[in-house]
């Protein structure tokens, strides 16, 4: 079985104008969903064997978070160009193409792909996955060149606002 963990970067700042959208950081709401819902994740029992991230500043600045709470080692990471900037099919082509010795992977990245992706790989729709909102698919096969269509099943979709009450 494989399990595909996609994960929306937190809430960007956009208070500066000068900054090019990868270059954008997180906010303070960002700051404080992403180790949330780390700990959230971490506490349903699905852990990394490889995180694929996004190299967009708000992606990598998530990461840490998961870092953090999985104790995950920051250079077995994966940034990839594609998935900030290639669309879902680029993604999905990424994924076909991870080691098959990695059995539960997170990918962190942006809408509308990862919303897109979510949709495209799994047996439920989702309307939208809001900033560092989780979404947990599992696939009956033994290889990610399997991955086909609503070939995978929901486990969970996890999101802040189920939580937190809105601070802002």
């Amino acid at each position: 079985m494989k399990t595909l963990v996609l994960i929306r970067h937190s809430k960007s700042d956009w208070s500066d104008p000068t900054l090019t959208d990868i270059e954008r950081p997180l906010n303070k709401r960002g700051k404080r969903d992403a180790p949330f819902m780390a700990k959230i994740l971490k506490e349903k029992g699905v852990y990394p064997d490889l995180i694929i991230t996004s190299p967009a500043t708000r992606a990598l600045q998530t990461l840490e978070y998961f870092l953090d709470e999985f104790k995950y080692n920051k250079n077995k990471v994966m940034v990839r160009d594609e998935i900030y900037s290639m669309g879902a099919t680029a993604i999905r082509k990424l994924l076909s193409n991870i080691d098959d010795n990695h059995n539960t992977v997170f990918l962190i990245g942006h809408n509308p792909d990862i919303t897109s992706l979510g949709n495209q790989l799994s047996d439920m729709f989702i309307d939208n996955i809001p900033t560092t909102g989780i979404l947990c698919i599992d696939f009956e096969f033994d290889s990610w060149r399997n991955i086909l269509t609503q070939s995978g099943k929901l486990r969970f979709f996890e999101y802040p606002k189920k939580y937190l009450k809105k601070k802002e």
